[in-house]
């Protein structure tokens, strides 16, 4: 069995492709031998007078052995034959004959699209049954009477209900996740004024004058506007009726529906002839459909069992919101074609009349191979279904205490902003994966894989739909809300839940606005509140996506509340003990036409109860997980165990090896109080290069050590293998005499800013530190954040959010992090980047007193070399890999040469050369200042004392002494200024 789901393009909202389901059919070979097909063109007449010659393009799917019963198969909204091919030639495998045709206005078939009317469409299907019954390969009940049945889904659905309701040929009828009443499940009105006692469990309030589900009839409209024909010039109307879209352009200009279009979709609503139904009918129905809710086959079973037709409903895990009939459900199709149509199984035994017992399947929230697991629930009946003539008993319903005092809520002009339930045809994007389900008659709750082609979606859209569900948003002051207390034990709402509530109007308009001339338009929907668990927030996820619209009559002038019961979605889920139900009347919603007056209403319970239905009955579905995952997931835990307790073995050795002499942790007793040792470290990546290249030097206590060095010099590959973050693939890097590897404990005496930290906007300086903290998994006290914060300069501003904050800012917060716990070696990658220069004067001081307090080291690695030369006392030159120069940063910039300005004229200058000469140093005038002398071997404190010395002893005034150079120069001295 499979079902297949319809490619459609969203042109509202998405812009990308919607998976609508469309039908499941059986999929089993009898082996008798292989499928023939035949392409057809099939001549109809339609219109009042049968008048207007069309043609329709179909397929003939012929079985091994003929006659046989014949299947019509008919097809989504917006697909043509091509979309059910795949169906058919598993049920002509299985023993039919099985007619395929592409409906008026979709695919290479004439006509205009006219929504399933009797005049149009189903005029088109009795003819189809007409030329059916003159095909030798079909088996006949009489002259003229095809043995027939129909299936299809959605837009085929309604088809097969309004073809076996018009032509009592049809000997069988299989609708899938279609309408009642179209009128009312695209303008739908939740409210009853009298309180309401539902016999059946997911009964429609089904109230006049709706409100307009404006983004799933755009979607459709759009679909049928863009199927014109080729060579046709296009049109705003596309392919449908005229008076469809003169219809449809006067809903969306008003919001409401049009008489006319009242009066014409109720004569394409099996609604209008359900009773008539004498077809053995299996109604399948899909609990994720914002669409066709489960109101619609509520309303369709009750309807055909009044009239004294034989129904069954079979509600499954899927719908227009993506989502597969489950294993079962499939089987059981199969099971009801067989004994109506073949009055055999495909092996060739006899068929008993197939049980007309109510199914529903309960999510479980886990998932198999591609599909969520779930239990299947059955009722020997749908309830509230009994023959004319006699009472029927309600549906079985819960009663819990709902609390919340009265609110008032603003519905803004025109519903906009508005808030968001679910978008036509998100979930079953979300769902992803093909159509699933193979029509064997296995126990699997997950379907098998399909047979058959066409579409997308399918399984796993009850897990996407909950995903969703917990992304509806309700906006600020546009939703009054009213909650269970946590509830006790685990409990299932199968069906329509019912609330009371009055609404009156406050009197608060816009200023100078006119008296409101239509009454509110509320949006009732129920979420499942989960609790938060250590300190995290409260989730609310909205069941079935869904919202039922309520639109009630002007309300009376001063404060008078009218009382009203809204008939909430009918869903399925399961509530965890511990969990609120949540109600929520919402005076927005994104899919829906809201009034254009802006108003405000206040909202209260007039019963503090809300009503849930729970239909019982026996779980025939097995256990919530399969057998094999409970297998798969117990030998992965026997796995698991084993794992640890192999690793906790190899990581004791391990560690005892390592802390043996010579290992990876032990100590290097010369090194213990050195902050950092790196020794001929190389770091080769298995492209071959080779990024860092016997790299050495050492760091000691309360130094400040800059890295220097271009772009591509190894720098940040060096800080990375000092955090642990790589191995080097020769050498060594050891902190406080402990060779650093990944995860080494001794990273923890290190503090880093090296990749830019993530800080998070919504919060405050201080919560994000704490956050940061509390990842370490180390007692906040160990953090010393005081402390940092002092030193990092931050104040009162740390308890501001991140958002507000300046780069400068921000820039010492992510010091701040980095000095945490006041590590003893503090590594920052381009402290100053992006600060002006007050700031990176004050971040200056910042790391000379970190470093001068209780004697830590610093090592920053910057391009910024005037700041390096004011900021550190030493440096570390790298250039290609390699360490070029190391040492103080006065000896690397001094060169061996210090410069002396002399007072006097030129010849003052003059005699100091000759002076500083005699005196054994090699000495000259610089050329480019005229005071200026500059002396060799002049780079230590006591050289430049005896320079110095020389000159005043000789009488020659000294203005002032230094080194010849800055840092830049040194720097590009040691790697040329072009690099190389």
């Amino acid at each position: 069995m499979v079902i297949r789901l319809l490619v459609l393009p969203l042109v509202v909202l998405l812009g990308v492709l919607l998976a609508a389901p469309a039908q499941a059919v059986p999929a089993q070979d009898d082996g008798a031998g292989a499928t023939r097909t035949q392409d057809l063109r099939i001549a109809v007449r339609d219109g009042p007078a049968r008048d207007q010659p069309q043609s329709l393009d179909a397929t003939l799917f012929l079985p091994a052995r003929t006659p046989a019963p014949a299947v019509l198969l008919a097809h989504g909204f917006g697909a043509d034959k091509r979309s059910v091919a795949g169906e058919a030639r598993s049920l002509a495998a299985r023993g039919y004959v099985v007619l395929a045709w592409s409906a008026r206005g979709f695919g290479q078939s004439t006509g205009q699209i006219a929504l399933n009317n009797p005049d149009y469409e189903v005029a088109d299907a009795q003819q189809l049954v007409d030329w059916l019954a003159q095909r030798p390969e079909v088996t006949l009940d009489g002259p003229g009477d095809a043995r027939v049945g129909v299936m299809g889904g959605s837009y085929g659905g309604a088809l097969a209900l309004l073809l076996a309701a018009y032509d009592r040929r049809v000997d069988v009828a299989v609708p899938m996740i279609t309408w009642n009443d179209l009128g009312q499940a695209l303008f739908p009105n939740a409210a009853s004024p009298a309180p309401v006692t539902p016999v059946t469990p997911a009964v429609g309030a089904n109230a006049a004058d709706g409100v307009f589900k404006r983004s799933w009839a755009s979607l459709f409209f759009g679909i049928g506007s863009r199927t014109t024909a080729a060579g046709q010039a296009p049109d705003v109307c596309g392919r449908f009726l005229p008076e469809i879209c003169a219809g449809y352009v006067e809903a969306v200009r008003t919001g409401r529906e049009p008489a006319a279009l009242a009066a014409y979709l109720a004569r394409s609503s099996p609604a209008s002839v359900a009773g008539r139904i004498q077809a053995p009918t299996l109604l399948v129905q899909g609990e994720n459909d914002t669409l066709f809710g489960l109101d619609q086959a509520d309303a369709n079973a009750r309807a055909i069992a009044a009239g004294g037709g034989t129904v069954a409903v079979a509600w499954f895990n899927g719908g227009h919101d993506g989502g597969s009939p489950d294993g079962r459900t499939n089987a059981r199709i199969s099971g009801w074609l067989d004994h109506y149509l073949l009055g055999t199984t495909a092996g060739g035994a006899a068929t008993t009349a197939p049980p007309t017992t109510f199914t529903y399947a309960l999510p479980s929230g886990v998932r198999s191979r591609s599909a969520p697991t779930q239990r299947i629930v059955t009722a020997p009946s749908y309830p509230g279904l009994v023959a004319p003539g006699e009472t029927p008993d309600p549906a079985p319903r819960t009663e819990l205490a709902l609390s919340g005092e009265a609110q008032s809520v603003v519905a803004p002009a025109g519903g906009v902003p508005g808030s968001v339930s679910s978008i036509p045809g998100l979930s079953g994007l979300a769902a992803g994966g093909s159509g699933g389900g193979s029509g064997d008659d296995s126990d699997d709750d997950d379907g098998g894989s399909g047979q058959g082609g066409g579409g997308q979606g399918g399984g796993g859209g009850g897990g996407a739909s909950a995903l969703l569900g917990r992304l509806a948003t309700d906006l600020p002051g546009q939703a009054a809300t009213f909650r269970t207390a946590p509830l006790a034990e685990r409990t299932v709402v199968s069906g329509s839940p019912q609330v009371r509530v009055s609404v009156a109007a406050t009197g608060s308009t816009a200023p100078g606005a006119p008296a409101p001339t239509s009454g509110p338009v509320l949006f009732g929907k129920v979420y499942d509140v989960t609790p938060g668990q250590n300190g995290s927030p409260e989730t609310r996820t909205l069941l079935g996506n869904a919202v039922a619209p309520v639109r009630l009559p002007v309300l009376p002038p001063g404060g008078a509340a009218t009382t009203v019961t809204v008939t909430l979605p009918a869903v399925v889920a399961t509530v965890q003990a511990g969990h609120r139900l949540e109600v929520a009347l919402a005076t927005t919603d994104q899919g829906f036409a809201s009034p254009a007056d802006p108003a405000v209403y206040r909202v209260a319970l007039a019963s503090p109860a809300l009503s849930v239905p729970d239909v019982p009955g026996s779980q025939t579905g097995g256990s919530t997980v399969p057998l094999g995952p409970i297998i798969a997931i117990g030998v992965l835990l026997v796995g698991v165990v084993v794992a640890v307790v192999v690793g906790r073995i190899v990581a004791a050795r391990r560690r005892r090896r390592d802390l043996e002499p010579g290992g990876d942790l032990a100590v290097d007793p010369e090194l213990v109080d050195v902050p950092l040792v790196v020794r001929g470290v190389a770091k080769r990546y298995r492209n071959g290069f080779m990024a860092v290249r016997d790299v050495s030097f050492r760091v000691e206590r309360g130094q400040v050590l800059g890295l220097l060095g271009p772009n591509g010099a190894g720098k940040t590959t060096t800080l990375r293998m000092l955090m642990g973050l790589l191995r080097p693939t020769s050498g060594e890097l050891r902190v406080f005499g402990v060779r650093v590897t990944p995860g080494a404990p001794v990273l923890g005496r290190i503090g880093s800013f090296v990749e830019g930290p993530g800080f998070l906007p919504h919060l405050s300086g201080r919560s994000n530190l704490e956050l940061y903290w509390a990842a370490t998994g180390r007692p906040l006290g160990e953090a010393r954040m005081d402390e940092a914060l002092e030193i990092a300069g931050l104040g009162t501003a740390v308890d501001r959010v991140v958002r507000t904050y300046s780069q400068g800012m921000r820039q010492r917060l992510a010091i701040a992090q980095a000095m945490l716990g006041l590590p003893d070696l503090l590594v920052l990658d381009e402290p100053t980047n992006g600060l002006d220069p007050p700031q990176i004067h004050a971040m200056r001081e910042v790391l000379k007193d970190y470093a001068a307090s209780g004697g830590r080291t610093v090592l920053v690695s910057s391009h910024l070399l005037a700041e390096v030369e004011q900021t550190c006392d030493h440096v570390v030159v790298m250039h290609r890999g390699e360490v070029v120069a190391s040492g103080e940063v006065a000896e690397l910039v001094a060169g061996g040469q210090v410069a002396v300005a002399v007072g006097g004229d030129a010849g003052d200058r003059d005699r100091a050369v000759v002076v500083l000469r005699d005196a054994g140093f090699a000495a000259e005038s610089d050329p480019e200042r005229e005071d200026v002398v500059i002396a060799e071997s002049g780079s230590t404190e006591g050289e430049r004392a005896t320079v110095v010395r020389t000159l005043v002893e000789a009488g020659i005034a000294v203005v002032g002494v230094g080194p010849r150079r800055r840092l830049e120069d040194a720097f590009l001295a040691l790697i040329g200024e072009d690099g190389r």
